[in-house]
């Protein structure tokens, strides 16, 4: 009998979320209020669509030539798929039994010892680090970092590959001063296999209005490419790998 856990929704040829292509779980409730989010609608817990764990790896079985052929699998993401590690265990379980790629897309906002079983159901890692800075971060989110560069360190000495993503925000988390911060704490780890950053965007903001609530970043612009391009250079410079 499988696990029941709350989706979003779910997208079943994902071409970002991890190598090859993917089955994206994007699973309901998050501890974060991201001031960017572009998917406000995935906050609370408890909503979304109710599936069990079997029924997501009868419909992954039904596409599985597809990942398996371009060496891709299945990825958990959210919302935050941390708040439903029993859910997300028993789907890569079944996962690993077809032998497919098992990737967690998540903020790193957990105490690793009560996602011990989940991550070592893990193949990869995909860290969204929002800000380095603890004031930064807690302005940004609602709350600061500490559990997240812990689970980071824990992924580490577990020694399972990540990549990082990191959204470029004009005047916050694009200015000099935080991408020289992000460069000093991921040229630390010997584990990611690429940096992804992001440019901030607009096309969100009209989810805001349907919350009942106003785009806390409505007088930010969009990251033009050449301030994606600049702080991607400046991570370079720190030795990084693979920046894209």
């Amino acid at each position: 009998m499988g696990k029941e856990g709350n989706v979003h929704s779910v997208e079943t040829f994902g071409t970002v979320d991890g190598p090859g292509i993917r089955y994206v779980m994007f699973l309901q409730g998050c501890p974060l209020r991201c001031k960017y989010c572009h998917n406000p609608d995935t906050w609370e817990k408890g909503q979304g669509s109710v599936m069990n764990s079997d029924q997501i790896i009868e419909e992954i079985n039904q596409y599985r030539s597809f990942y398996e052929s371009s060496g891709g699998g299945v990825t958990a993401s959210g919302g935050e798929p941390t708040l439903q590690p029993e859910f997300v265990k028993a789907v890569f379980s079944g996962v690993r039994e077809l032998g497919l790629n098992t990737a967690l897309d998540t903020s790193g906002f957990v105490e690793p010892d009560k996602i011990e079983g989940l991550l070592k159901l893990t193949d990869l890692v995909i860290l969204d680090i929002k800000e380095i800075s603890q004031e930064a971060h807690r302005d940004l989110t609602g709350v600061d970092n500490t559990l997240i560069q812990n689970f980071a360190n824990e992924v580490e000495k577990l020694r399972i590959p990540m990549w990082i993503r990191h959204v470029i925000i004009p005047g916050i988390t694009g200015s000099s001063e935080s991408i020289r911060q992000l460069g000093e704490f991921i040229s630390q780890f010997s584990i990611i296999e690429r940096v992804e950053l992001l440019g901030y965007h607009k096309m969100g903001s009209h989810k805001w209005e349907l919350k009942g609530c106003s785009d806390p970043l409505a007088d930010i612009p969009a990251a033009s490419t050449e301030e994606v391009e600049k702080a991607k250079e400046a991570l370079r410079a720190f030795g990084i790998k693979n920046v894209t």
